[in-house]
């Protein structure tokens, strides 16, 4: 049986999918997984019915977070569980496991912030008949790369998150498959490093595998990016963490820095900064998106501007 159980109740199909859903994710609250799994439900009782399941068997276990002056519970997976995930072979294996320390750790507001940015996709794609699923984007995919300015060194640009979404025009009749990076700023770094990640996806861009064998001389070299996307992603930036005031101006301060980098400039990489609380609000195709490089202001002009995407079937 795949999800072992200790108690009197087995961990039903519900219990399972947020099994799954915590394993890709690493940590959700209650809330978080009720809204991405049950939102039929008015209220998150169901969701909580299962996810005491999950802890019944030994599979999950919980710490807390104060969250508007009470106590919001946290779900991560034990070895146990992790395990009863990779055993069904839904996923791609994860490495990293999690404990309380790490539950409890200084990246838990980075990684429930990063939920929170897939959940706002997630709403949206539902309110506007488009596809996108709690299991539609992964964290922390390493993509190996070289940089000009950095000859010699092998280097691994991280995003937060890799988020497929699936937009479909509905008079057209067509459907594109979007593809996103998603950088989560909290403000925590300083302005300069989160500038830095910028070039690293401008570098990455354009990183080029040079083909071995005989026919080196010969053949072009082929962007590294294209053995994992068909077009290359789209960036969002997404701040919190902050009052409004200070988050414009580090959008501002943010789109300076760019201006002045001739990489960023060269290269034909998409780019929009926003806040969570505008993403969650309007959604990702609202005007809300400021283009790091260009003219100053929010918009949905640099998303929906002709760019080479991936049609699938209609």
């Amino acid at each position: 049986m795949p999800y072992p159980h200790a108690g009197l109740v087995a961990p039903g199909p519900i219990a399972q999918e947020a099994a799954q859903v915590i394993y890709q994710h690493r940590m959700l609250s209650t809330r978080q997984l009720h809204q991405l799994i049950t939102p039929q439900h008015a209220h998150s009782e169901y969701m909580r019915r299962q996810l005491h399941t999950l802890r019944n068997a030994g599979l999950a276990d919980t710490v807390g977070q104060r969250r508007h002056g009470q106590t919001e519970l946290l779900w991560w997976l034990t070895d146990k569980g992790a395990q009863a995930v990779e055993s069904v072979g839904l996923l791609p294996p994860r490495p990293y496991r999690m404990n309380a320390a790490t539950a409890l750790g200084p990246l838990q507001a980075h990684t429930l912030a990063t939920v929170e940015t897939g959940l706002a996709f997630v709403t949206h794609a539902r309110r506007l008949r488009h596809e996108c699923g709690p299991l539609d984007w992964s964290p922390e995919n390493a993509h190996a790369y070289r940089d000009e300015a950095r000859p010699g060194e092998d280097l691994a640009l991280i995003p937060d998150a890799v988020l497929n979404y699936v937009h479909t025009d509905h008079k057209q009749r067509t459907r594109t498959m979007l593809t996103f990076f998603i950088e989560v700023d909290r403000t925590q770094m300083t302005i300069a490093r989160l500038a830095a990640k910028l070039h690293a996806y401008a570098a990455y861009e354009q990183f080029a595998l040079q083909p071995a064998g005989p026919r080196a001389r010969r053949s072009p070299a082929a962007p590294a990016w294209r053995a994992r996307y068909p077009v290359f992603p789209r960036l969002l930036l997404v701040l919190t963490g902050a009052s409004t005031a200070r988050l414009q101006r580090r959008i501002a301060d943010l789109r300076s820095l760019a201006a002045s980098d001739p990489l960023l400039n060269t290269t034909p990489l998409r780019a929009g900064v926003t806040t969570l609380e505008q993403l969650r609000e309007h959604g990702p195709f609202a005007p809300v998106f400021t283009p790091v490089l260009g003219p100053d202001g929010p918009t949905d002009a640099w998303l929906r501007a002709p760019h080479p995407a991936a049609p699938i079937s209609a």
